[in-house]
């Protein structure tokens, strides 16, 4: 049995407690995640804003991506952050299983995320003359930045291998909450009305969402406040596996049913998720469910189409397509 748990996690070093649960509870987690939440991140201004283009248009991209597994090399996750900026996408999300939990890996992640912020502000953003940064779309701007409060627009989910060998407290102190969501805001409808794009994080990286969390989305946590053009949700565990042959934990049934009968009720899009690194895509219920392959160059050692890209345009159209990816790692 152990050699079929080596072959179907894609992963050089495997924990058996990493294959199928996280190594920190979910309750825990969502209970700390809630405070940090509720503190900082239920604020309008975590929301984005879409500027229109040359003919009025609010149109955005984004890209999306999964199970990086990052250890020294960060090469895969660089070219992502590379190919966003070039194309001018919005925001960049990720599924889970961001690092293998080693202090010196999260160091080579933060120092990762640092540079692609810098290399994000170059681009848009300029100081002013009181040596704060505004951004370069809007030049009447009197106050502008501080560099430490502009925000580079990474947004990940936790994945089982984020958090074995207490891992929890490595990405928790880069990224602080295991479950959030925004709204992306798109200009204004012929009514006057402002258009509005929901983004829903969840944590599944046990598996389960937990007593709490389930709690908190009955309560309406993550609903928002307005009736919204699409919503869009994210999570590391696979509603539906790519094959029955597939070896993954994925949420018990009746789970299952709560998390479909939500995403009902939220009216969602599209449901993105990572964990069995294999490709997968279906529609169920008026939602696309779109499973993306690792990332990860030593899971996927050749270029190919590892991450994808969500198109939204003026008028709501939503459509996504796959990206190839260059990077290869040089051998040694």
């Amino acid at each position: 049995m152990s050699a079929v748990v080596m072959l179907n996690t894609s992963c050089d070093k495997v924990s058996p407690q990493g294959v199928l649960m996280a190594g920190t509870g979910v309750e825990d987690r969502v209970k700390m995640s809630e405070l940090y939440y509720k503190d900082y991140l239920m604020d309008s201004q975590n929301d984005k804003f879409v500027q229109p283009d040359e003919a009025g248009e609010y149109s955005y991209s984004f890209l999306v991506g999964s199970d990086s597994h990052i250890t020294t090399d960060p090469g895969r996750m660089d070219e992502m952050f590379a190919i966003g900026l070039e194309n001018d996408d919005l925001l960049y999300c990720h599924l889970g299983d961001i690092a293998d939990t080693k202090a010196q890996y999260y160091i080579v992640l933060d120092s990762l995320l640092q540079a692609a912020k810098e290399r994000y502000v170059n681009k848009y953003y300029e100081k002013n003359e009181l040596g704060r940064w505004r951004e370069k779309i809007d030049l009447y701007d009197p106050i502008g930045f501080a560099y430490d409060d502009i925000k580079f627009p990474f947004y990940p989910v936790v994945g089982n291998h984020d958090l074995t060998h207490n891992g929890w407290a490595l990405w928790s102190n880069i990224f602080h909450s295991s479950f959030y969501e925004f709204d992306v805001h798109c200009g204004y409808d012929a009514d006057g009305n402002r258009v509005s794009d929901h983004f829903i994080f969840l944590d599944t990286a046990s598996g389960t969402l937990g007593k709490r969390q389930v709690e908190l989305i009955e309560e309406g946590l993550l609903d928002g406040d307005k009736n919204y053009r699409h919503t869009f949700v994210f999570s590391h565990t696979n509603i539906f596996l790519p094959s029955h042959l597939q070896f993954a934990s994925t949420f018990p049934r009746e789970e299952a049913y709560f998390l479909l009968d939500q995403f009902d009720k939220w009216n969602v899009t599209a449901v993105f998720c990572g964990h069995v690194h294999k490709w997968d895509e279906r529609y169920f219920n008026n939602a696309y469910y779109i499973t993306l392959d690792s990332m990860s160059e030593r899971n996927s050692s050749k270029p190919g189409d590892y991450i994808v890209r969500v198109k939204v345009n003026g008028q709501g159209l939503f459509e996504f397509e796959r990206v190839h990816m260059d990077y290869v790692a040089s051998q040694k």
